[in-house]
């Protein structure tokens, strides 16, 4: 709600778009940062640490700012916290999944995503309809705070740290020596998944930006929607996401790597197809609402087949600075994205080119799906599988 808080106090477009552009900027470099310091032995607890407290900080720099210093000073150490955060996160969840498979582990935490932004969305809703706008940052101050005290009282597990750093002895075993992980040769099955994720999280991007200002702008034969309508529409993709997350998470994790994110795909394909089709017919919003329904089971497929496909194509040595480049597709899609969309919107008065297009996108990438398959277990062993032949079960592969 930043953009909207800083609207209203007078500032351009283009002063809020160079606060959020830095605060991705330093967010990138955050990420690296943070994915190096976890592949040297930190602890994940301690980024998600300093994350909670620069979050606090930033809060309360942009509660109180009304020029542009301290609205620019408070997106800095919000791109900063992010940036520490999400490798150190995304980390931590095989690495909690002691007795359950960490596909399952990731399902969960995206459950637990769609329902905090969900509670952010309707508790920030109710406080800018009180005049109280700026009030959001007191809740997110208090959010953070939290979790802190969660990270006192249980820290994130990770025991990665005696397995980074073995000694020259040779006593221990560990894929760290593994040859197929030398250099940067083990970055090379990552890049399917890194394009795939890019285009994915492009159309979550789209979903959040570019298909309001469709709807409020109309389409070729279908009316304009109020901001209303537009506000109830995001509100009904925040429910379907937070009801489909659990369950189709769950589903598509105990299949392989290639159906969670085949699935992905295939319902971002019907939700654009359905969306440009609005757009031909007087009563679209039908069709904008039925989007609606593939566009979060896309959603909910696709996360947590990503993030798993992330951990079981690599080796443990590199899994911080993998998460941080995974991390980094949201970063590269939520500042591309709408850049696209704002051109094609403007160009062509609706959005029929622009929904065609990312369904064409999502079917083109398709064929890399070919190139996924889990090369190590997703544990702290990290056991080489056992052969590079796909299974039906991947997570039941037989192991050396």
């Amino acid at each position: 709600m930043t953009p909207i808080v800083f609207h209203q106090a007078s500032f351009t477009a283009t002063q809020v778009g160079q606060g959020l552009a830095a605060a991705a900027l330093i967010g990138t470099a955050a990420r690296l940062l943070s994915g190096v310091l976890l592949d040297r032995g930190l602890c994940c607890s301690w980024p998600v640490r300093a994350a909670a407290v620069l979050a606090f900080i930033a809060d309360f720099v942009l509660l109180q700012a009304q020029g542009f210093t301290g609205y620019l000073t408070g997106q800095l150490l919000i791109g900063l916290a992010a940036g520490l955060y999400f490798p150190a996160i995304e980390l931590a969840v095989p690495l909690s999944c002691a007795g359950f498979k960490s596909s399952r582990g990731y399902a969960l935490a995206r459950s637990a995503d769609a329902l905090g932004v969900a509670m952010g969305a309707l508790i920030g809703a109710i406080v800018t309809a009180l005049g109280l706008i700026r009030a959001v940052y007191l809740v997110e101050a208090a959010a953070v705070a939290v979790m802190l005290l969660v990270l006192s009282w249980r820290p994130l597990p990770d025991g990665r740290a005696a397995l980074l750093h073995l000694d020259d002895s040779g006593d221990k075993q560990s894929n760290a020596r593994d040859p197929a992980a030398d250099g940067w040769r083990w970055l090379m099955p990552l890049l399917p998944v890194l394009a795939i994720s890019i285009i994915a999280t492009g159309m979550i991007a789209l979903r959040q930006s570019a298909l309001p200002l469709d709807l409020v702008r109309g389409g070729l034969s279908r009316p304009a929607v109020s901001e209303a309508g537009s506000g109830a529409l995001i509100a009904l993709q925040l429910a379907l996401l937070l009801v489909l997350q659990w369950p189709v998470g769950n589903w598509v994790a105990k299949r392989s790597l290639r159906f969670g994110l085949g699935m992905g795909l295939a319902g971002f394909v019907a939700g654009c197809l359905l969306l440009a089709s609005s757009a031909l017919w007087s009563g679209g919003m039908v069709l904008i609402s039925l989007a609606m329904v593939p566009l979060a089971f896309g959603e909910a497929a696709f996360l947590p087949s990503a993030a798993e496909a992330m951990v079981e194509e690599t080796p443990l040595k590199h899994r911080g600075l993998s998460m941080a480049l995974f991390s980094q597709c949201f970063a590269i899609s939520a500042t591309g994205a709408p850049l696209l969309a704002g051109a094609l919107l403007d160009q062509q008065g609706h959005g029929v080119q622009l929904w065609l297009l990312m369904a064409v996108i999502c079917l083109a990438v398709m064929p890399l799906l070919k190139t996924v398959r889990p090369r190590y277990t997703a544990g702290l062993q990290a056991t080489p599988l056992e052969n590079d032949e796909d299974v039906p079960s991947p997570r039941i592969a037989s192991l050396h």
